[in-house]
C-alpha cells in the first residue's frame, strides 16, 4: 500500500502573530499542485492559530494547521487549557500528542496521553502521537521495548475505528534540538517496530494504512535518507520548520 507521506511543522514556542502570519505566507506561496503527492501541516502556538488558519484559508491553501497541546476536556474549570472543541472551532485537523518535551517539562503520563487521543478522535481532529526513547534507554538497547509498551499504554482502549485517524512519530529524545540525529537504519528499524505493534493492536492492514513519521534533528541536508526508508512517511520538523527555505526542502523530499 502508499501511504501518502505527510511532513508536518512544530513551531514550538516561537513566533509572534506577525511572525507567524508572515511564515504561513510564506509556505502558502510555494505550495502548488506539484506539492498534491504530499500532506503538509504546520502547528504554530496557541495564539498564532487564528491567524494562521486565516492566511492559509484566504490563500486556499493546502497546507493543514494543527495545535501543539490540547486538554481532553470539552469545558471547565481548567484555567489555562484549551479543549478540542476550541480546537476543531478555530480550523485544526491534527493535534500533537505526547511530544517528549510535554512528558518531560509538564511531567505528562501515557494516561493523560490517551486521553487526549481519545478526545481529539470524538471531535474529529487527528492526534499526531509522539513516541521516543531517552538516551539512556537507548544506550541500555532497550529502546524497541520502550516504544512498543509507550505506544500501547497511549493507544490502550482505542477502537479499531479510531485508527484511520492516527498518526504516530518516532522521535527519540536524545535527538530532538540537540543536532544528533538517528540513522536513517535506527529510525527504520523503529518504524518498523512501530508498523508491527500496529498490526498486533489493531489488525495488519489498519497498520499497512497509519502514516509513521521521524522527527529528531531532520533537516534539509538529512531529509532525503529519511524518505528512501520503508516505513517512513514524512516527518515532524522542529527548528527547520521555523524558516520556509529550510522547510520546503525537506518537504521536496517527500513528495
Amino acid at each position: 500500500m502508499t501511504r501518502k507521506p505527510l511532513v508536518a511543522g512544530n513551531w514550538k514556542m516561537n513566533k509572534t502573530t506577525a511572525e507567524a502570519t508572515d511564515l504561513a505566507q510564506q509556505l502558502s506561496y510555494r505550495v502548488d499542485q506539484a506539492y498534491e503527492g504530499v500532506d503538509i501541516l504546520v502547528c504554530p502556538p496557541f495564539t498564532d492559530l487564528r491567524s494562521v488558519y486565516v492566511t492559509l484559508d484566504f490563500d486556499k491553501s493546502r497546507i493543514a494547521m494543527g495545535a501543539q497541546n490540547v486538554y481532553f476536556e470539552e469545558s471547565g474549570a481548567y484555567t489555562g487549557e484549551i479543549s478540542p472543541v476550541m480546537l476543531k472551532e478555530i480550523g485544526c485537523s491534527y493535534c500533537i500528542v505526547g511530544h517528549s518535551e510535554r512528558r518531560g517539562l509538564f511531567n505528562e503520563t501515557n494516561d493523560d496521553i490517551n486521553h487526549k487521543v481519545r478526545a481529539l478522535q470524538s471531535h474529529g481532529i487527528t492526534p499526531l502521537l509522539c513516541v521516543g526513547e531517552s538516551l539512556q534507554i537507548r544506550q541500555q538497547r532497550n529502546a524497541l521495548e520502550f516504544i512498543s509498551d509507550e505506544l500501547r499504554a497511549c493507544l490502550l482502549g482505542n477502537p479499531v475505528a479510531a485508527a484511520d485517524d492516527l498518526v504516530v512519530a518516532y522521535e527519540p529524545i536524545w535527538a530532538i534540538g540537540t543536532g544528533h540525529t538517528a540513522t536513517p537504519e535506527q529510525a527504520q528499524d523503529v518504524c518498523g517496530q512501530i508498523r508491527e505493534d500496529l498490526a498486533n493492536i489493531y489488525s495488519p492492514e489498519i497498520a499497512e494504512q497509519v502514516r509513521i513519521l521521524y522527527g529528531g534533528s531532520m533537516n534539509e541536508g538529512n531529509a532525503a535518507l529519511f524518505a528512501a526508508c520503508p516505513d517512513i512517511d514524512g516527518g515532524l520538523i522542529g527548528g527547520a520548520s521555523l524558516d520556509a527555505n529550510k522547510f520546503m526542502p525537506i518537504v521536496d523530499c517527500f513528495r
